[in-house]
């Protein structure tokens, strides 16, 4: 029997049924009641649940955990004071303002799309997005159970991460050739490795920020999280997941001896694994790489699809082609029989919202470093977190489009929330 480390992840679309209906309704009500009584534990909720999809289709959309998380949290907060105050802080309200202009410049690009309803859907993600945002701040303001936060954050992505590395053995849904051979790229309940590594940057990035002396389960975490990272073989995720930590590092210079052995810990034991690869694939065993093999997933190279999409921006300069229509009209130039997005979210915004999109995406991200990075050294964890994220994301996004997916984009603006309501000062969790 000869092991396969690639195999097929494709999840066929499924309709709703009487079943999932009964359990999203009762998450829906749980999580209301329970939000109702303490705000944080819609918050948890919506932590837990945002690498599980569980998409059902219906009358042209998806319903997810995540939304029916999300709604529910909204449900507990409805009547409940503290809206306006939380989004009137100088970090929340700037950000708030800067989600809502990519929302609006998204719904304007449904006007000259060719395809309109994957525009209406991009526009819906981003309306999501920022309502995630809101309830988020207004939940924390009203309750900051930080325990409780942290300990979901950690178990979470310690499940994410064990799932990621169980595909060592069953194997993953896309590979990387090394000596010959075709070995694993993890992606664990994500997408693709590169949305595993994004996620991973995200979690692992905020646990460090609240690491501050021996903790089994944060370390523990953190190790298998890392080492899960470095299998991913993500490039551009592994990169900027270093630059996310050194800016962890730098704003808490006092904790780097205790931070420094669970996340060398992790790059160890990920680089072990992937070295032993090696050897595996001289021993045999392991399914050898046809001589014209690619394992890129058949989407392209990111030269052509830059390249791509430059070509729509230089033709739509203003509002681009429609938001979500950019895989849609690749054929235009020449790249029939590939569908995916720009592999850079800042291409991606050029290409289908035009200039209009590319200056809204571009004073996103600098609103959240300008707002969040300030005073580092004197800011909560949360805002240490979320601005070490942040920079990662940001820079991870030049060579890959990660927000597209919400498996990523509601981790972060959940993250990115903590940080912009969390009072300046440090705490530890008890």
């Amino acid at each position: 029997m000869q092991y396969h480390p690639v195999v097929s992840h494709i999840a066929l679309p499924t309709a709703i049924d009487p079943l999932w209906t009964m359990l999203f309704t009762l998450l829906f009500v749980a999580v209301a009641i329970a939000t109702s009584r303490r705000p944080s534990f819609g918050i948890a909720a919506a932590i837990v649940v945002q690498p599980f999809a569980a998409e059902h289709y219906v009358f042209g959309t998806t319903v997810t955990l995540a939304k029916v998380v999300l709604l529910g949290t909204l449900a507990g907060l409805v009547g409940q004071a503290g809206w306006k105050e939380a989004l009137r802080s100088r970090p929340a309200r700037p950000i708030f303002i800067a989600l809502c202009v990519v929302a609006c410049v998204t719904a304007a690009t449904v006007a000259v799309a060719t395809y309109r309803t994957p525009a209406v859907r991009e526009t819906l993600k981003w309306i999501e997005y920022a309502l995630l945002f809101a309830v988020v701040c207004c939940a924390y303001r009203r309750d900051q159970n930080d325990a409780l936060l942290v300990r979901c954050t950690a178990g979470i992505m310690l499940l994410v991460s064990l799932l990621a590395l169980a595909q060592e053995a069953i194997g993953a849904p896309s590979g990387l050739r090394i000596a010959g051979s075709v070995v694993p790229r993890i992606a664990g309940p994500l997408e693709g490795p590169n949305q595993l590594a994004s996620y991973l940057e995200i979690a692992i990035v905020t646990l460090c920020a609240w690491y501050r002396r021996r903790d089994a389960l944060l370390a523990t975490s953190i190790v298998v999280a890392t080492c899960a990272l470095v299998l991913t073989f993500s490039r551009g995720g592994i990169a900027s997941a270093a630059i996310g930590v050194a800016a962890v590092f730098a704003a808490r210079a006092g904790a780097r001896k205790v931070l420094a052995i669970p996340v060398g810990a992790g790059v160890v034991l990920g680089a072990l694994c992937a070295a032993a690869w090696d050897a595996v694939a001289r021993v045999g065993g392991v399914l050898p790489a046809p001589p014209s093999a690619s394992y890129a997933g058949g989407v392209g190279y990111r030269p052509e699809l830059w390249h791509a999409a430059i070509v729509f921006w230089k033709h739509h300069p203003l509002l681009g082609i429609g938001a979500g229509n950019y895989e849609l009209e690749l054929g235009r130039v020449g790249m029939s029989g590939v569908r995916t997005h720009a592999n850079s979210w800042y291409l991606q915004s050029l290409a289908e919202g035009g200039i209009a999109l590319f200056l809204a995406t571009v004073g996103l991200a600098c609103t959240l470093l300008l707002r969040l990075g300030k005073k580092l050294s004197e800011a909560a964890p949360w805002r240490v977190a979320a601005f070490a994220a942040s920079l990662a994301l940001i820079l991870h996004q030049v060579v890959d489009y990660l927000v597209f997916y919400p498996k990523v984009g509601g981790p972060w603006w959940i993250l990115v929330a903590l940080g912009a309501t969390a009072v300046s000062g440090s705490r530890d969790v008890d």
